[in-house]
């Protein structure tokens, strides 16, 4: 990643960069993609690599952001997280590394999978019409 630390802090508002880099998470219910139904592409808001399209998302009803499949496997990296007396799977952005959320093996069809993903990790870059 070319931004250093202290640029990532400057870029970022205070929440993006607790989320983002010190793998905090947002209130549900509370996040501003949470209830967006825009057509478009979804971005980790610290670098903007790639990461969820619009089409895969889906209301959980978790309280936050829910999306089935990611845009390429390889632009994120899951780890064990055994934070919080629970073992539960974190997403990151491969490209920079910052904190996104967790994967539950409670989804829809086709994947099964839920990415729970804080809004504040991401940026929303809708499409245009043609």
């Amino acid at each position: 990643m070319s931004l250093t630390e202290e640029e990532l802090k400057k870029k970022l508002t205070p929440e993006q960069y607790r989320i983002l880099r010190e793998k905090g998470t947002e209130p549900a219910f509370t996040g501003k993609y949470v209830h967006n139904k825009g057509n478009g592409l979804y971005v980790c808001a610290a670098c903007g690599n790639s990461l969820f399209d619009s089409k895969t998302k889906f209301d959980s009803g978790s309280g936050w952001p829910s999306f089935y499949d990611v845009v390429l496997k390889g632009n994120i990296t899951l780890k064990d997280d055994l934070s919080l007396g629970m073992r539960r799977i974190e997403v990151t952005c491969s490209r920079c590394g910052s904190h996104l959320g967790h994967l539950f093996d409670n989804g829809p069809k086709p994947t099964g999978k839920r990415f729970c993903i804080n809004s504040a990790s991401l940026d929303f870059k809708k499409k245009v019409k043609d």
